[in-house]
């Protein structure tokens, strides 16, 4: 599940945090202007319902660039490929050479300035996947403490949603992992202090309907981990089931959990469902599988029971891994695979 994302390019970050500071500038002349009370001879106004939260769509992502370089050379193709780069997707977060704090200042700075809610993805916990696709993750537990709190520290309660460490309790479920209790202690903890930033959407990964079949396993786990203290818990994050498929598996789990319990579902590639067979071409039909398509657009206004959001989590177009030859490594921007993802969208069977 690991994602390689590129980072804003060079200067930009500076002119970002300085549209942020003028931002701020300009509210606070604002509400200077009054004192922040209401003017004389004015009946107070109650304070209007804040709307849904608009997602951040990066002007800079992979997708965006590649219709750019296409609009000259290949422009239906780049009429198609908006589809992707024009829609709200998130951020993945890995520990590498650039600093988690500055990774998230710059995408925020520009969620800032668009006015919208950026989408974190957390994955760096020790025996990240465990050991699959490349393995990868903090080397310590206290690594990975010190990590967490230095993502929160830069969000400093500007609103994100975060999607927290994808595979990392069903893999607990598993139990492929070295020390089960320090796994979900970590992802507790992490529930904890990103909720302490006072502007968190915070979802624990649940996995997806092919995963742990057991409801009360997979709700005792979510519960060590922390979910009572989370916004929820996500579905189907860089996999292919359907949205139907994955609505009636998250009431199972909310049920599991006292009925109540909310969730997400990444539908970014689950239009056309999963592969029919379990291998394509010698490989597992989780990498890359042909023939698939972008699923239902990212909202928050799903109509559905218990569902908060129906989010883009996985970027469509990055590959899965080098699965067969020719194919790009975990995380590289694969346009052809993108196109056909966008192709296909809107002729898959929906809901």
């Amino acid at each position: 599940m690991t994602a390689v994302r590129n980072s804003l390019r060079p200067g930009r970050r500076a002119a970002l945090l300085a549209g942020i500071a003028l931002t701020g500038f300009l509210a606070g002349c604002a509400d200077g202007a009054t004192g922040g009370r209401t003017p004389t001879g004015t009946a107070p106004v109650a304070p209007a319902a804040p709307p849904p939260p608009v997602f951040y769509v990066d002007p800079y992502s992979a997708a965006a660039e590649q219709v750019t370089r296409w609009e000259r050379t290949r422009g239906g193709d780049a009429a198609t490929l908006r589809g992707i780069s024009t829609r709200p997707t998130a951020r993945w977060l890995v520990d590498g050479t650039t600093p988690v704090t500055d990774q998230v200042a710059e995408y925020l700075a520009g969620a800032a300035l668009a006015g919208q809610t950026p989408i974190l993805v957390t994955h760096n916990l020790p025996q990240r996947d465990c050991g699959r696709r490349g393995g990868g993750g903090a080397g310590t537990a206290g690594a990975y403490r010190t990590w967490i709190r230095e993502l929160a520290g830069a969000v400093r309660g500007r609103p994100v949603t975060v999607i927290l460490e994808p595979g990392a309790v069903p893999d607990a479920v598993d139990r492929c992992v070295t020390d089960v209790d320090e796994r979900l202690t970590l992802l507790r903890d992490a529930v904890t202090v990103l909720r302490s930033t006072g502007s968190a959407r915070v979802y624990l990964d649940a996995g997806h309907p092919g995963w742990v079949r057991d409801d009360t396993k997979l709700a005792a786990a979510l519960t060590r981990a922390g979910i009572a203290d989370a916004d929820g818990f996500a579905l189907n994050v860089a996999n292919f089931v359907g949205t139907r498929e994955n609505l009636r598996y998250g009431h199972r789990i909310s049920d599991a959990l006292g009925g109540t319990t909310t969730f997400v579902i990444d539908t970014s590639r689950n239009g056309n469902g999963p592969y029919p067979e379990p291998t394509v071409a010698g490989a597992p039909s989780w990498c890359n599988p042909p023939g698939r398509a972008l699923g239902e657009e990212p909202t928050t206004e799903t109509g559905l029971d218990r569902v908060d959001a129906l989010l883009w989590v996985k970027y469509p177009g990055e590959s899965d891994g080098s699965c067969r030859p020719g194919e790009p490594e975990i995380g590289v921007w694969w346009p052809e695979y993108a196109l056909g993802l966008a192709e296909r969208a809107g002729r898959h069977a929906g809901r």
